[in-house]
């Protein structure tokens, strides 16, 4: 799929960049461009790969006449840029709107121009009933990229929608284990909270699942575990031999859930599964032939995936941390 192809990555320098680039570079690609605003952070990373066909490109998803230009002559567009802290789209609304919303619009219009075969466009769970201003502007993102596909015959548009993913930047693993250590306590929003989890690693190879098997116009959602965030601190306190740790509530922030969902119950109606590690919402606008294609597939039965259900024991979360390279 990718032997001797060019690759170009928005938002490439972060957690999702750096294990998507090095997964594929073990697939042969003819050129990776890694397209983002931080001149440091590309220096880091370029130094880390010392690879020739790491191509590295200052600019910003909202300046459309430079992604334009960069990403002429490309095969695949793998869409990461985003603003995603929740605290920091609440309080700088308007920035989240530019990256998120009119960057993903210039994604779409630059890789049309420029013909790309496919465009694939990372969301979360949070834009499913979304309730922050985050996960709205990353449900506007989705519609935006699936309408997308009926603007062109040659540039086919794909969402992959998940959830947290452990190890990626500011991750809550880091935060509990340097809490744990230093003040012996771990501040959690809600002891009720719960939360999905994929490894890093794991997410990627179901990303590359997605961008070689979709027709155009779905979103694909990733079938992923949940825990109770205070299941999470225990066995980060636990495993760091720590047993007088506390847990002190610090109440949720405005915008964030109790529990997050994959799909809401309205998109329910138009989900259907795929496999055993993917989920598909079907658009509800009419894109020609992609109804038919999963005219075979099973619906699902839950209304709402929701994470406060089927919840991973103790035991589990050890051996998710642990296959995620978190524990010894």
């Amino acid at each position: 799929m990718y032997e001797n192809k060019k690759i170009f990555i928005t938002g490439g320098t972060g957690s999702w960049g750096h294990e998507l680039v090095r997964q594929l570079l073990t697939k042969n690609p003819a050129k990776i461009v890694i397209y983002s605003r931080s001149e440091a952070s590309q220096v880091a990373m370029q130094r880390e790969y010392d690879d020739p066909r790491l191509h590295f490109v200052i600019g910003d998803i909202r300046d459309k006449a430079a992604l334009t230009t960069a990403c002429a002559d490309m095969d695949y567009i793998y869409h990461l840029a985003a603003l995603k802290h929740v605290p920091v789209c609440e309080d700088q609304p308007y920035e989240a709107l530019k990256t998120n919303v009119t960057g993903t619009a210039n994604v779409i219009e630059a890789a049309i121009e420029n013909r790309v075969p496919k465009v694939i466009y990372i969301s979360t769970d949070k834009a499913a009933n979304a309730s922050n201003f985050y996960g709205m502007t990353k449900s506007i993102g989705e519609k935006l990229i699936v309408h997308a596909n009926t603007l062109s015959d040659h540039t086919k548009f794909v969402c992959v929608r998940g959830g947290n993913v452990l190890g990626t930047n500011g991750s809550v693993i880091h935060i509990f284990m340097n809490q744990i250590r230093i003040r012996r306590e771990v501040g959690i929003t809600d002891a009720k909270m719960t939360r999905f989890f994929l490894t890093l690693e794991d997410a990627i190879k179901l990303l590359f699942k997605a961008s070689q098997e979709a027709i155009g116009g779905e979103i694909f959602v990733m079938v992923m575990s949940a825990c109770r965030i205070i299941d999470l601190a225990d066995v980060l306190a636990e495993h760091m031999g720590v047993k007088d740790y506390r847990i002190r509530e610090l109440g949720v922030r405005p915008g964030e859930k109790i529990h997050e969902i994959l799909y809401s119950e309205y998109e329910s109606h138009s989900t259907v599964v795929y496999d055993e590690e993917y989920l598909v919402i079907l658009p509800t606008l009419e894109i020609p032939g992609l109804r038919e294609a999963y005219r075979a597939f099973p619906p699902v039965e839950k209304e709402i995936y929701c994470s406060a259900d089927s919840l991973m024991s103790r035991e589990e979360i050890r051996r998710m941390l642990i296959k995620g390279g978190f524990l010894s």
